[in-house]
């Protein structure tokens, strides 16, 4: 099978692993088998250690990170930290603010967690989170966005999946002065990375019971490297027809269609820049950025982080919404073949906003980072605590 395809496969599902014969077992695939710690015996050869790259960021990130982990180790999970720090903060000290150390880690760890890390608007360095993605071929960014009781919005029955690209188009970051008084910026799109991120869609869509693909792009007018989007699109869902529907939209058009009929879309595929766009008008559709979880995914690594920024005036004051980075924690767990706690932080975070009493202030509460996060690990450790392992 093909990379993407096997990759599509693994994310947000508990695949069986094969024997020496081929033939397929029944314990969960383990991602990251170096993880395991040797020293149990092996009667418990069931219990892992997962080591996990921890990036608390900038502004509020530390504080979100915190409440990250205090949810996710309440799974009963065991969880080896390798907390590395990138940001503003390392400039003076690495000028970077992605010092080696932590390309170093996520290379041995595969897998981080990571909070918001501040992107200067206009000027100053280039960003951490372009950086760390086309660094180790990061190129499927996938971004649920699904209506959660308790959030207040338009829609109560809205579930997306964005798959953007997450390595090239204008995001390559190839551009240029022309004199004083004009710049260019060069937009690339290859069918290598058009048919690898399309076939993660479709195989994201048959592993979970996804019903349609929407290719999103504006072939109308740039004829050649959106055309050449399409065309990989086409190629790629005529591998699939009979079992997951193909569609595509101009990128204004899906804009509008979501505002007034999100209903009628499921998982959207697109080049980088559009995925980010449409990836945020959707997170607006289910109650904002700070519900919005969001994952990384290359074939050597992965890095789950919310959609939200670094929100640097509130740091430090214990009012950050942690959701969307305990959200992207439970998609690290669904990546690691952990679906039964993934579900149980799921439900947790829904269940404790729906409920009313406490809940994070921008979605209508008066309750802080750490008391949010102690809610929802009570929740989560109490179904666990009942749950064999």
């Amino acid at each position: 099978m093909v990379a993407g395809a096997a990759l599509g496969r693994r994310i947000l599902a508990a695949n069986r692993p094969r024997n020496a014969s081929g033939e397929m077992t029944r314990r969960p695939t383990l991602l990251f088998p170096h993880g395991r710690r040797s020293d149990l015996p092996e009667e418990d050869a069931s219990r892992v250690t997962y080591t996990v790259t921890l990036i608390p960021g900038d502004g509020i990130g530390p504080e979100i990170a915190d409440a990250s982990v205090t949810v996710l180790e309440a799974t009963g999970l065991d969880f080896d930290w390798q907390r590395v720090e990138a940001g503003e903060s390392q400039i003076a000290r690495h000028g970077t603010p992605l010092p080696d150390e932590v390309l170093d880690s996520i290379r041995a760890t595969r897998v981080a967690l990571k909070g918001p890390i501040t992107t200067p608007i206009g000027e100053g360095f280039r960003s951490v989170n372009v950086t760390l993605r086309q660094a180790l071929d990061l190129y499927a960014n996938l971004r649920p966005a699904r209506s959660m009781k308790g959030v207040e919005t338009r829609y109560d029955d809205v579930d997306l999946v964005i798959v953007r690209e997450n390595t090239e188009d204008l995001y390559a970051g190839i551009e240029h002065r022309v004199g004083r008084d004009a710049a260019e910026s060069i937009k690339i799109i290859t069918r290598a990375a058009s048919e690898r991120i399309c076939r993660f869609a479709f195989e994201y869509a048959l592993t979970n019971g996804r019903r349609k693909v929407t290719a999103v792009h504006k072939a109308n007018i740039m004829k050649l490297s959106d055309g050449l989007f399409l065309e990989s699109c086409r190629t790629i869902a005529a591998q699939y027809e009979g079992r997951i529907e193909f569609e595509d939209r101009i990128v204004d058009n899906m804009c509008m269609q979501l505002v007034q009929k999100p209903a009628l879309y499921d998982v959207l595929v697109l080049p980088n820049l559009y995925g980010d766009i449409v990836s945020d008008l959707a997170a607006g559709l289910v109650g904002g950025l700070g519900v919005a979880p969001g994952a990384n995914i290359g074939d050597e690594a992965a890095v789950f982080e919310p959609v939200h920024g670094s929100a640097p005036k509130y740091a430090g004051q214990d009012v950050a919404n942690p959701t969307a980075l305990i959200l992207s924690g439970a998609l690290m767990l669904r990546h690691l073949g952990e679906t039964s706690a993934a579900v149980r932080v799921e439900n947790a975070v829904r269940e404790v906003i729906a409920e009313g009493r406490t809940v994070p202030r921008d979605l209508g509460g008066s309750a802080g980072t750490k008391a949010f996060a102690a809610a929802v690990a009570d929740r989560v450790a109490a179904v666990a605590s009942s749950t064999p392992r």
